[in-house]
C-alpha cells in the first residue's frame, strides 16, 4: 500500500527500516543531570514499538556551564550519560529502529538562569529530596532575573540583537571558548557512539547556536569564525571534521539544518540567508562527509515557520526538501507538516526527500507506522497542530512537569497507559456529547471495561469544534472529532447521533456512571445592556455560515481566537469591522504563535483593534465603550455585533439528574469549564481515571 515509504534505506553505513524519522522535541522528561529516565525512556521505546524507523530524541546538551535550554533535557556531556543511553539504545533496537542523538547548544536562545549553575544543581538534587520541586518554586524568580539582566550572560557567535523568547544578555564567545565548545561537541559525539547510538545529528536549525554562526545577522564577527561564508561555516565544518576524525568516517552524522531563515515572510528580506544560501551550506556538508540534511527552516524570530500552527498546509514547504536534494546527493530528511500516510508517500515518490519526518506526528500517534503498514490509517490519530504540545512544555518545563499532547493521553505514562486493565469490566456507563470531552470519556471509559453508550442530540459529533473548524484554513481542527469517533467506535462504544436523552431515560436505564459533556452556548453577561439584542449574533453563527453578514460596520465583542477568525471571515466579506478587547493585549492567555498567526492574516485587512476598552451596552444604533483606565466613554455606530465574549456552561441535564438521585454523574469539558480541545480532553481523561 506504501510500498516507498516502508522500504529500507541507508544514512551512511546505517540500514533504516523504513523513510519514518521521529524528528527531536524536546518535552521535559528528563533529569537535571541529563542521564535517560525511565520515563524518557519508556516515551521513545513505545514509538520505536509504534514502527518509526528512526527516532531523534530531544534536544541533548553537550555543555553543562553554558550549554543547558531546561533543566530536564538530555545530556551527553559526561561519561555518566554513556550507560543509562545505552539501555535506552537496546530498548529501541530491541524493536528494530534506529537511535540517533540531536547534539545541541542553544546560543542566545539559552536558559540564562542556568549559566555556571547547572553543575551544582544536578549533585544536590540527587542528594536531597525534594531539592528540584524547590527550585521550580523558584522559576519565576529566576526568569524575572532573566529579563533583568542579573543572570550570566549567554554566548552567541557575536553581539547580536537578544532572540525573542530568550535570554536578556548575551556575549560574543571568546575564540577560547569556540575551542572549547567544539571539542565538547566532539566529545559528546565519542560517547554516542560507546553508547551504541546509531548515529548523531548536530542541531544547525531554529535559532540554536549553529544556525547562529551561519547566519550573516547573528554572526558579526570579523576573525576566523566569521564575515565570510567560509568563516561562518567554519564552527560547524570544525565540529563535523572533529567528528568524523574521532568516530570514524563510517559513523553516521546528520546535520539539522534551516535552509531559509525565512525573514522574507515577516518582511524582512534582508535578514539571515535564504534558500540559495542554505543549498551552498548543504553542498558544503556534502564535501565534509556529512551522511544526511534533516532539511527544516526559519528560527525563533519566524516561529510559525518551523513550528507551524493548523493553518498551515500539510507539505507547505516541501519545496525546500526538494531544493536540496536536488542539490546535494546524500539522503534528504524532512518535516514538512507530514500527518497522513498518503502524503508521506507521494512526497517521496514525486521526489521532494528520501525520508519523512515529524514529531508531532508520532506524539500524538505512537502507532501511526504501523496502522499505516498494517493497512489500517483510519485508525490514525492525527495531529491537528494546535500547538498545545508546545504551550504545554514551555508552561510545565519550569515546573518540572512533561509536555502534553491534546489528544493523546499516553504521554509521560505509556507503560500503565498501554496496558490499561478493564477494571471495570460488566458495568455500565452513559456518555452525553459527542464533542472532543464526551469522545474522549467514551473512549477510556471502554477501555477500562465499561459498556458505553454515547448520546449526540445534533445529527453531527463535534460540539464547538464544529464552530472552530469552520474558520479560514481551520478544518483540519476537525479530524480530532473524525479520528475519536473512529477510535470510540473501535472501543465498542454505542455511538448514537440525532438522538438526545432525558434525565428520566437516564435515570430509568441506571448507569453506573454517567459523562455529561454536552458543551457550552454563547455568553451573555447580564451586566451588559442589550448583549441579547436583535442585532447581536454570537461568533458561533458567522463561522458555521448561519449569519451571513456582507459590507456593513460591525463591533466584534472579545478577541479570543474565535474573535479573531470570526474578524477575518467578516473582513473578507466586505465589512468594516472593530474588535474590542478589555484586556491590554488581544487574546489574553492564548498561546502567541496562534496570535501571531491570525494577526498575520488580518494585515492589511479592513480590521482595527481596541485593546484595554469595556463594552458597556449595546442598542439599535451601537455600541458604548469605556476606556479601562481612562473611564473615558465613547459611543461607536454598528449595523451589527458580535458577541465572541466565551462560553458559559450547558449544564441543565446534570442538574436534573441529581434530582433523580445519581450519584456518580460528572461534568466534563465545557459543561463543566470553558476550555481549549486540550483541556476538554484531558478533563474527561482524568476524570474517568479518577473513577
Amino acid at each position: 500500500m506504501y510500498d516507498l515509504l516502508f522500504s529500507p534505506m541507508n544514512i551512511g553505513t546505517m540500514k533504516v527500516k523504513n523513510r519514518i524519522v521521529m524528528t527531536a522535541a524536546e518535552f521535559s522528561l528528563g533529569e537535571p543531570s541529563g542521564k535517560v529516565t525511565d520515563t524518557l525512556s519508556d516515551y521513545y521505546e513505545e514509538r520505536a514499538k509504534g514502527g518509526v524507523g528512526l527516532i531523534i530524541p530531544g534536544i541533548c546538551r553537550v555543555n553543562d556551564m553554558t550549554g543547558a535550554a531546561t533543566y530536564t533535557q538530555l545530556a551527553m556531556s559526561h561519561d555518566y550519560h554513556i550507560e543509562p543511553m545505552r539501555r535506552m539504545a537496546d530498548k529501541i533496537h530491541s524493536h528494530g529502529a534506529k537511535l540517533a542523538i540531536q547534539l545541541h547548544h542553544a546560543g542566545r536562545q539559552g536558559l540564562a538562569s542556568s549559566i555556571n549553575s547547572l553543575p551544582m544543581v544536578i549533585p544536590v538534587a540527587e542528594k536531597v529530596p525534594g531539592f528540584m520541586k524547590l527550585m521550580y518554586k523558584c522559576t519565576p524568580i529566576l526568569l524575572g532575573m532573566e529579563e533583568k539582566g542579573i543572570c550570566f550572560s549567554v554566548q552567541a557567535p557575536s553581539k547580536c540583537p537578544k532572540a525573542p523568547h530568550g535570554a536578556a544578555r548575551l556575549h560574543e564567545m571568546s575564540i577560547k571558548e569556540i575551542h572549547d565548545l567544539i571539542r565538547d561537541f566532539i566529545d559528546a559525539a565519542e560517547r554516542c557512539k560507546r553508547a551504541g547510538v546509531d548515529a548523531v545529528e548536530l542541531h544547525g536549525a531554529h535559532g540554536y547556536l549553529i544556525q547562529q554562526f551561519l547566519s550573516p545577522y547573528t554572526n558579526l564577527r570579523t576573525d576566523e569564525y566569521g564575515g565570510s561564508f567560509d568563516k561562518r561555516m567554519r564552527f560547524l565544518e570544525e565540529i563535523v571534521t572533529g567528528i568524523k576524525k574521532r568516530c570514524g568516517k563510517d559513523y553516521p552524522l546528520i546535520v539539522r539544518l534551516s535552509v531559509d531563515e525565512m525573514y522574507a515572510r515577516i518582511g524582512k528580506p534582508q535578514l539571515g540567508y535564504n534558500l540559495e544560501d542554505g543549498k551552498r551550506i548543504a553542498r558544503r556538508l556534502e564535501e565534509l562527509d556529512v551522511d544526511a540534511i534533516n532539511v527544516s527552516s526559519a528560527n525563533y524570530d519566524v516561529y510559525n515557520c518551523w513550528l507551524e500552527p493548523t493553518t498551515y498546509e500539510p507539505g507547505w514547504r516541501k519545496y525546500l526538501a526538494k531544493a536540496i536534494r536536488e542539490t546535494v546527493s546524500i539522503p534528504v530528511i524532512a518535516a514538512n507538516v507530514i500527518r497522513e500516510p498518503d502524503q508521506a508517500e507521494r512526497q517521496i515518490r514525486e521526489g521532494y526527500q528520501d525520508f519523512v519526518a515529524s514529531a508531532r506526528t508520532f506524539i500524538c500517534d505512537p502507532h501511526w507506522a504501523n496502522k499505516a503498514q498494517n493497512g489500517h490509517p483510519e485508525d490514525i490519530q492525527r495531529c491537528i497542530g494546535c500547538l498545545n504540545c508546545i504551550r504545554s512544555f514551555m508552561t510545565n518545563a519550569g515546573k518540572g512537569l512533561p509536555g502534553e499532547c491534546a489528544l493523546n493521553m499516553s504521554i509521560a505514562n505509556e507503560r500503565a497507559y498501554y496496558s490499561m486493565p478493564k477494571d471495570k469490566a460488566g458495568s455500565t456507563a452513559i456518555v452525553v456529547g459527542a464533542g472532543p470531552a464526551g469522545l474522549t470519556a467514551g473512549k477510556t471509559l471502554a477501555m477500562r471495561g465499561y459498556e458505553v453508550e454515547l448520546f449526540e442530540k445534533e445529527n453531527k459529533a463535534g460540539g464547538q469544534v464544529i464552530a472552530a473548524s469552520s474558520g479560514i484554513n481551520k478544518e483540519r481542527l476537525y479530524w480530532c472529532i473524525e479520528d475519536l469517533l473512529t477510535a470510540v467506535r473501535k472501543q465498542g462504544v454505542k455511538v448514537k447521533l440525532g438522538k438526545e436523552i432525558s434525565a428520566q431515560e437516564i435515570a430509568e436505564r441506571k448507569p453506573d456512571v454517567v459523562f455529561i459533556a454536552s458543551g457550552g452556548r454563547p455568553l451573555l453577561p447580564k451586566s451588559i445592556p442589550g448583549i441579547d439584542g436583535k442585532n447581536v449574533v454570537s461568533a458561533v453563527d458567522v463561522l458555521l455560515g448561519k449569519r451571513i453578514i456582507e459590507n456593513s460596520n460591525v463591533i466584534i465583542a472579545g478577541s479570543g481566537m474565535t474573535g479573531l477568525e470570526t474578524c477575518e471571515v467578516l473582513c473578507d466579506k466586505g465589512n468594516k469591522v472593530i474588535v474590542v478587547e478589555m484586556a491590554d493585549a488581544l487574546a489574553p492567555g492564548t498561546w502567541f504563535q496562534l496570535v501571531d498567526d491570525a494577526m498575520e492574516r488580518l494585515q492589511g485587512k479592513k480590521a482595527k483593534f481596541m485593546t484595554g476598552t469595556k463594552l458597556l451596552s449595546v442598542d439599535e444604533e451601537g455600541v458604548l465603550l469605556e476606556k479601562v483606565r481612562s473611564g473615558k466613554q465613547k459611543k461607536i455606530k454598528a449595523n451589527v455585533v458580535v458577541n465572541a465574549l466565551g462560553v458559559s456552561p450547558v449544564d441543565v441535564l446534570y442538574k436534573e439528574l441529581s434530582e433523580f438521585g445519581l450519584v456518580n454523574v460528572y461534568k466534563v469539558g465545557d459543561s463543566n469549564t470553558s476550555g481549549t480541545i486540550a483541556h476538554a480532553c484531558h478533563d474527561a481523561y482524568d476524570t474517568v481515571m479518577r473513577l
